[in-house]
């Protein structure tokens, strides 16, 4: 089973309009995400806790790293850039973070409120390589923009 982003992007508005919460925000949207795809083995958010620091957030799926700094694995870039980071091959990307050595594929995203400010980031895990594309990336884009661009 494949994400309908369409579908998802309708039922996530409907359950957090009106929500103001960023945790219960990201909660909500990590739940209907990880029960959407296959694909997706650990789903969750990491948010900025402080300086240059993200920790983990609402999430679904095994245990995740507790923190990672912005200097450090594919959230860390994600968050440093403010790119999407989509990686076909974890151990192919320079200083990746083994939370969980099912993880073969990976796509992140950035998360920001309405004025622009860095929130978190979405990532999600794959146990099968080369599991996300654009599609995903642009789909999980709209409903973060969705979700948190009206906080």
């Amino acid at each position: 089973m494949r994400a309908d982003y369409e579908e998802l992007s309708k039922t996530i508005g409907a359950l957090t309009e009106g929500e103001t919460d960023d945790v219960a925000l990201m909660a909500t949207v990590v739940c209907e995400l990880h029960h959407a795809d296959d694909r997706f083995d650990w789903t969750g958010f990491y948010r900025v806790t402080g300086p240059e620091l993200l920790k983990i957030g609402p999430y679904q799926g095994g245990h995740g790293c507790l923190q990672i700094p912005f200097s450090r694995g594919v959230c860390g870039a994600a968050a440093r850039t403010g790119e999407v980071q989509l990686v076909d091959d974890v151990d192919s990307f320079e200083g990746h973070i083994a939370c969980a050595s099912s993880t073969r594929s990976e796509i992140v995203l950035p998360v920001r409120d309405g004025q622009g400010r860095l929130l978190g980031v979405l990532d999600i895990d794959s146990d099968q390589p080369a599991a996300f594309d654009a599609a995903d990336a642009d789909g999980l884009g709209a409903i973060l923009e969705m979700v948190f661009g009206r906080l």
